[in-house]
């Protein structure tokens, strides 16, 4: 095998995991009604919360939930 393409190989699926891990922090803010809705947009993602649309990169949207979720676990 080619070392460029399991490179590549590795890297789809990284992305594809990261890709995983934000759907489910988002559709877990959703449950926990701390957000209306979220997914990408315009090549950044979006959240929907308080009736505001947030635009920000995967990486930071997925901290955001993070902490979001976090924040409201501390707070029980």
């Amino acid at each position: 095998m080619d070392e460029e393409w399991i490179k590549h190989s590795l890297n789809q699926e990284i992305e594809i995991l990261s890709l995983n891990k934000l759907t489910e922090l988002g559709n877990q803010a959703i449950r926990l009604k701390l957000i209306a809705g979220h997914g990408y947009r315009g090549g950044k993602y979006e959240i929907l919360r308080q009736g505001k649309a947030l635009m920000m990169s995967p990486e930071e949207a997925q901290t955001y939930l993070e902490n979001l979720i976090k924040d409201i676990g501390a707070s029980s």
